[in-house]
């Protein structure tokens, strides 16, 4: 998965216009449209963590996709993730899953860390 379809997407799920997230987050709709076409080779953090906050993405998600080096978080017990995510909308539900299937997405093609 690219960085500019993880934006594609939640725009999608988001039901925005590119006019509507420029307008919420002061970006131009015409580099938004270079983002969701992964045009932009280093975009922004400043712009990656506007769009995080407004699509409920993970920042350290774009990050990686953006090619940024991202720390590693400490591994974490799969009851433990649980207990800590059993407050997340249906909405919410949904990017865990997509961002698992991209995680096994890279691991499948060799782009993710082993």
């Amino acid at each position: 998965m690219t960085l500019g379809q993880v934006f594609r997407e939640a725009r999608a799920r988001a039901g925005l216009s590119l006019r509507e997230v420029e307008k919420r987050v002061g970006i131009s709709n015409g580099y938004l449209s270079l983002l969701e076409s992964d045009s932009v080779k280093n975009p922004s953090p400043k712009h990656l963590h506007a769009l995080s906050e407004l699509y409920g993405t993970s920042y350290s998600l774009l990050m990686e996709l953006a090619g940024y080096a991202v720390p590693e978080v400490p591994a974490t017990s799969l009851p433990e993730l649980l207990r800590e995510a059993e407050d997340l909308s249906a909405d919410e539900w949904t990017q865990v899953r997509t961002f698992v299937g991209y995680l096994r997405a890279s691991r499948n093609t060799g782009t993710g860390e082993e």
